[in-house]
């Protein structure tokens, strides 16, 4: 899928250009309303992670994909996948928060997904993020988990 558009706004896949302000926009976030919710241990694994070259050459091979929102040329919000149907980052600006960014980009994953043949989606979310994933239909897989300072709960979505 190449590109939607809603409200104005332009979901599509990021371009090589714009990796470096997406990972700002991620940092930014997580900063603001999730960096209380992790150790230090886990803020520097966090923030090795979306600085790591490893993942930037990932995403250049086409194996670790990124999707934009965008507001003109501006990045508002983001959405990442892995190992084929695992949300490894989902993040939106905290001004456009609340007007249907986060669920549209999820709704643009999925609909990516079915088009790939896949079944299911599944994410490690945040305790900030739960609510959020819980409202979009995700379901709980297993107990809070604790790894390298972070915590997350596994859950999935069938699609």
């Amino acid at each position: 899928m190449e590109m939607r558009e809603h409200e104005g706004r332009i979901i599509r896949p990021i371009r090589d250009e714009e990796w470096g302000d997406t990972m700002a926009l991620v940092w930014r976030v997580f900063l603001r309303y999730e960096v209380e919710d992790y150790s230090t241990e886990g803020v520097n694994n966090f923030r090795d992670f979306i600085a790591d070259d490893t993942l930037y050459m990932m995403f250049r091979q086409g194996v670790y994909r990124v999707f934009g929102c965008f507001e003109g040329p501006k990045i508002c919000g983001m959405i990442s996948v892995r190992s084929g149907n695992h949300i490894s980052l989902l993040f939106v600006d905290e001004k456009s928060q609340r007007q249907g960014i986060g669920a549209n980009l999820m709704r643009y994953l999925c609909d990516c997904l079915v088009e790939e043949g896949q079944s299911r989606v599944t994410v490690n979310s945040s305790p900030y993020a739960v609510g959020f994933y819980h409202r979009m239909g995700f379901t709980d897989t297993d107990e809070v988990q604790y790894s390298q300072g972070i915590s997350f709960t596994p859950m999935e979505f069938i699609l």
